[in-house]
């Protein structure tokens, strides 16, 4: 009984890994239509650039701008983001997730859940903030808000909602209501492999232990081309093969364990309990088989390790004591080496080596860095931690001081960029400064002279208009015209009152010439009171180009003086903030490090415990080897 829990507990740890690559990575709706409903806003086009490049700092830095902006407009409704805002606080959720962000993303996707969007989309921010909470491990949260979910399932993540409900199921201890679930999926070719181990263990968990070994049976023969359907096959049969070796059919262990791929992740496990499965049937000779393959393998494995003493163990139960004696001897040496390698790796950690390793920019290229960390050139300190970096918790906190080693590169970087602000506005203010006087002082003559102009203007517009009710031909008479007007008058006062004959004949023909000047400037007032107006509306245009160069200028001017007035004070108070951000990063950093340091010197400890008591168990395995093949040769030489 104690085994068959000690199986579950190891099939249910996997089963809650056990989640498909498309469950975590799938785009959101807001993704999808980007390329077709986002092309008018920019900005947020940047943000999906950026994302889809795994930058997701940046596109939460970009977007969150962009939503800020648009909640600080006066009329949101004519921002180029309003018909698809509901995407965009669903986006900045979805992004914040990726980035690990979980409790802003979980505050993110409440605010999708409670606003008014699409039902596609609040479906899918519950299933994704349903997932959240499975993975803080708030299960009694994930099914809550699973319960959220109705009416219209986007496609696309209709099975990845039941199959998640399914290993909450698993995880509250209910298997029953898991395998309900979990019967209703396996048509899902996508998720054929892990519906069909996950069925396995909750029926295991269930207590249906023959059951649970048929469909573990059917998962260890499902096919597979991808990683992850391969690798869901080989812990299928590792889990049947365990169960198996447990219940004592050692036989039928043994076909299951020999399907495991010999380089796949599980291939160190499944040799190894391949070998106790020969040796629990008393045939050591092929339980040398799989043995002698694991222990030339990687030495810091655990499951080399156990190999490199069960080897001899063997040899000496087939009384092959000289053999025996032999390969305890390379375990004592591997065991010597690998002793001084977990010394040399915890020394190395206490010197703080370890995490400037993790953090080394060839280690991060690509996704498998982890498992290049053992490459790394003189660092000790990571190759003998592959089993621990594995683990989700230590990955969790691994990439928390990562993104916190990257928020403190960009942070010195703002730092800098601030920096080139106070460089360029101090050459701003060295290029304007002796030119604004005499540009100011000539603009100001010239401002008087316009206004001047301006005014005239005005003066004519008015009495034009005013000439439209009251005529006064008058004022529309020709230059020509009034110096006529005023020799005539001039001719009239010479002449006085004289009554001479030729003065008549004067005024008279004078009275003809005035009579002449006024009855061409009363007749031909309305032609020439519209040619006024055209001249007017013409100069019109020509005042309207001299106010457009005028505010140009002014906006110029201002620009000038703003590109390196009033930044002071702002640049002061984003370098504080950046100095203060940069300061709690570098506690956080120090807590994170030192939490990782602990938890790799406990492991390393640990391990090298184990490895000191293999050691002893190895000399006593030499000295017993040693003993049996001389009382044997005693034995022999006495007949």
């Amino acid at each position: 009984m104690r085994a068959t829990r000690r199986i579950i507990g190891l099939g249910l740890a996997l089963a809650m890994a056990a989640v498909p690559a498309s469950a975590g990575n799938e785009k959101p709706a807001g993704k999808e239509k980007a390329s077709a409903n986002q092309k008018d806003d920019l900005f947020f086009d940047e943000a999906f650039y950026r994302a889809y490049q795994g930058q997701y700092f940046e596109a939460i830095q970009r977007l969150d701008t962009e939503l800020e902006q648009y909640h600080r407009l006066d009329d949101p409704k004519l921002d180029t983001l309003h018909r698809n805002i509901g995407e965009a606080e669903f986006s900045v959720g979805d992004f914040e997730l990726d980035y690990r962000m979980h409790y802003k993303a979980g505050r993110a996707i409440k605010r999708v859940l409670e606003g008014a969007v699409d039902e596609a989309i609040r479906n899918e921010a519950a299933f994704r903030l349903a997932r959240i909470h499975f993975q803080k491990d708030q299960l009694d949260d994930a099914l809550q808000a699973l319960g959220r979910i109705q009416g219209t399932v986007p496609a696309k993540i209709k099975n990845d909602v039941e199959f998640l409900r399914a290993n909450i199921y698993m995880a509250t201890d209910k298997p029953n209501e898991a395998i309900e679930v979990l019967n209703h999926l396996q048509n899902d070719p996508s998720l054929a492999g892990f519906v069909a181990y996950n069925l396995g263990i909750a029926q295991l968990q269930a207590g249906k232990k023959q059951e649970a070994v048929e469909q573990l049976d059917k998962a260890g023969l499902i096919q597979a081309s991808d990683p992850a359907g391969l690798a869901i096959r080989d812990k299928s049969n590792l889990v049947l093969g365990s169960l198996l070796f447990e219940s004592g059919n050692f036989e039928r262990a043994k076909q299951a364990l020999d399907r495991v791929r010999l380089d796949g992740p599980f291939s160190n496990e499944a040799l190894l309990r391949a070998g106790w499965a020969d040796t629990s049937s008393k045939q050591f000779d092929r339980a040398l088989v799989p043995w002698n393959i694991l222990a030339d393998r990687e030495p810091t494995d655990v499951a080399v390790q156990e190999a490199l003493l069960a080897v001899p163990h063997t040899y000496a139960d087939l009384k092959l004591y000289g053999r025996a004696a032999l390969t305890y001897g390379r375990a004592l040496e591997l065991y010597s080496n690998q002793i001084e390698k977990v010394d040399a790796s915890i020394n190395s950690i206490k010197e703080g080596r370890f995490l400037k390793a993790l953090i080394r920019e060839e280690s991060r290229e690509d996704q498998t860095w982890v498992i290049r960390l053992r490459g790394l050139p003189g660092a000790p300190e990571t190759y003998y931690l592959m089993s621990l970096m594995a683990s989700h918790d230590f990955q969790t906190a691994l990439h928390n001081y990562l993104d916190l080693e990257d928020l403190r590169s960009k942070l010195m970087g703002y730092q800098t960029s601030l920096e080139a602000f106070d460089d360029i506005i101090r050459l701003r203010k060295k290029n304007y400064e002796p030119l604004l006087p005499e540009i100011d002082a000539k603009f100001r003559e010239l401002d008087s002279r316009m206004r001047v102009r301006l005014q005239q203007r005005k003066q004519f517009d008015e009495r034009l208009h005013a000439m439209l009710t009251a005529p006064r031909p008058d004022y529309l008479a020709t230059t020509d015209e009034r110096i006529a007007s005023e020799r005539i008058a001039l001719i009239e006062k010479q002449l006085g009152n004289s009554d001479s004959p030729e003065s008549l004949a004067l005024r008279h023909r004078l009275a003809r010439l005035r009579g002449v000047l006024t009855w061409r400037v009363e007749t031909e007032y309305p032609q020439r009171l519209t040619a006024a107006f055209e001249h007017l509306n013409e100069l019109n245009t020509q005042v309207d180009a001299l106010n457009q160069r005028h505010e140009a200028f002014v906006r110029t001017r201002q620009a000038a003086t703003h590109s390196y007035v009033g930044y002071d004070a702002q640049i002061a108070r984003l370098r504080e903030r950046v100095g203060g951000a940069l300061k709690n990063v570098d506690i956080l950093m120090a807590r994170q490090g030192q939490m990782i340091e602990s938890v790799a010197i406990n492991q390393l400890e640990a391990r090298r415990e184990r490895l000191v008591a293999q050691q002893i168990q190895g000399r006593f395995g030499v000295a017993d080897s040693y003993d049996r093949a001389s009382r044997a040769e005693s034995g022999a030489g006495g007949r």
